[in-house]
């Protein structure tokens, strides 16, 4: 036998860009034994500038004060983080991805259409950190660079990661929290010393409806990783402890964004910011380090740099939900999808860096009305239905899967139910109205929640009777 023959390279695992995509990962070619992983994944990707800028539109933008905005931020996330931290113990569980996941609730056509949500999403959240960062560079250089060309610097940077793929996405989200723990350090005591703890507003039903509704962006944030959640520990050994998957990644997502997110909205109340606060959270933080002089412009630039952390997770992601669209898109590497998608939210970003918060504003609102309904009725399947047992082989064949109708029509009641309660700018929900009016108070999200979870419950045991009847899958 000759030693120096190495092994073959297991699939995600080999040199160079990664060549297996929705496929199940079988348990025997899982390499993947890093558990803490699950911690340092999150923990980078919301370890960033965006994070800062969300946390920055409570007082300017909603009109809170800082204990009441502390309230929200800290009660908001634990709701949004709880559906990413069990979604991630079906990674090691199934070894499959998590949009994949969705084919046993709403079956194959279903899936298509929740996947295309995804992609959205993934699309979406990526326009949105690139422009952050791209506001630092275009600070930096005193409008030498302009955004549209920080945004494109971004962007290919981000793009290298993702396209290799799993092991490489890991690789680099395993250290980039590093420095980016350290300058927001020196940015804290920078401007530390400034802060105000403003006072609550007083509590009257436009105050309530601010709380609501900047909830709801706090939990679009954080849940908006529960439709990656699984990619990224499907080549973990099976018997991983999920307890253990769950808190690290729990953890990974809460500590980052709950720290952040005060930290921006405590930097809004110095006075000194103000200008810079409403042109969004890339020139706050230009702001406070513009003291430093050439240090501070160099922590600048490597803050620019943080959201290349927080976007290749929406990357690698976006390639993995195309190939969900059926065995066509899956046959195209998901590297080529991923570069497609880069394409397309660049397109988007340029046009709306000019108005970003509103921007960021909008998105983080609508993105978490789709996540609610979708995220229950999987967790529903899994706990009620399914009660964690799964076909794990039926994952790409049609005919063994669910017809899915009952997830979709309680996908689309839960999406009525956000209509009803949602309170956006250009429009205002029938059950939304009832409260502040004529601003009304945005529960589209918990109404979202409650109506699909009501509805799938009734008529997922209908459908499994039927199916019963037929002979044919559950």
């Amino acid at each position: 036998m000759n030693s120096s023959i190495a092994p073959p390279a297991l699939p995600g695992y080999e040199p160079g860009i990664e060549t297996r995509g929705i496929e199940r990962v079988p348990p025997n070619q899982r390499a993947h034994v890093r558990i803490f992983d699950n911690f340092t994944m999150w923990l980078s990707a919301n370890l960033v500038i965006s994070t800062v800028a969300l946390g920055a539109l409570a007082i300017p933008v909603f009109g809170l004060g800082f204990w009441d905005s502390v309230a929200v931020i800290v009660g908001f996330n634990i709701l949004g983080v709880l559906p990413v931290a069990f979604f991630s113990t079906l990674g090691p569980k199934l070894g499959l991805r998590q949009m994949t996941i969705s084919r046993f609730s709403f079956g194959w056509n279903g899936a298509k259409v929740m996947a295309l949500f995804n992609v959205a999403a993934c699309i979406g959240w990526s326009a949105v950190n690139v422009i952050v960062g791209a506001q630092i560079v275009t600070a930096i250089s005193g409008g030498a660079v302009p955004t549209w060309a920080a945004i494109l610097i971004i962007a290919a940077l981000t793009t290298v990661v993702s396209i290799y793929g799993y092991r490489y996405v890991h690789r680099y989200e395993r250290y980039a929290w590093m420095p980016m723990a350290a300058i927001f350090l020196i940015v804290l005591f920078t401007a530390g010393g400034q802060m105000q703890t403003l006072p609550t507003p007083v509590w009257t039903m436009a105050h309530v409806a601010s709380l609501v509704s900047f909830g709801g962006a706090i939990f679009g944030f954080a849940t908006g990783w529960s439709s990656y959640a699984a990619d990224y520990n499907v080549n973990q050994p099976e018997d991983t402890a999920p307890s253990r998957v769950f808190w690290l990644t729990f953890l990974g997502v809460f500590i980052p964004c709950v720290l952040l997110e005060i930290f921006g909205m405590s930097l809004t109340t110095v006075a000194a910011y103000g200008k810079a606060s409403a042109n969004g959270g890339g020139a706050l933080l230009a702001a406070v380090l513009q003291p430093l002089g050439g240090a501070g412009k160099l922590l600048l630039l490597l803050l620019a740099l943080s959201v290349i952390a927080n976007n290749i997770p929406n990357d690698y992601s976006l390639g993995l939900s195309m190939q969900v669209l059926g065995k066509g898109f899956q046959k195209i590497n998901r590297a080529v999808w991923t570069l497609i998608g880069a394409v397309v939210y660049i397109a988007i970003a340029i046009p709306s860096a000019a108005h970003f918060n509103a921007t960021l504003e909008n998105f983080l609102l609508l993105v978490a009305y789709w996540l609610g309904p979708w995220a229950i009725i999987l967790i529903l399947e899994h706990a009620m239905f399914r009660r964690g047992r799964y076909n794990v082989d039926d994952w790409n064949t049609r005919s063994k899967l669910p017809v899915g109708w009952a997830a979709a029509i309680a996908m689309a009641a839960g999406l009525f139910g956000v209509y009803l309660g949602a309170a956006q700018t250009m429009f205002v929900g029938p059950v939304a109205g009832l409260f502040n009016p004529p601003y009304g108070m945005d529960i589209g999200f918990e109404l979202g929640v409650v109506v699909a979870a009501v509805v799938y419950l009734v008529l997922r045991r209908i459908e499994l009777r039927g199916s019963a009847l037929r002979g044919s899958a559950p």
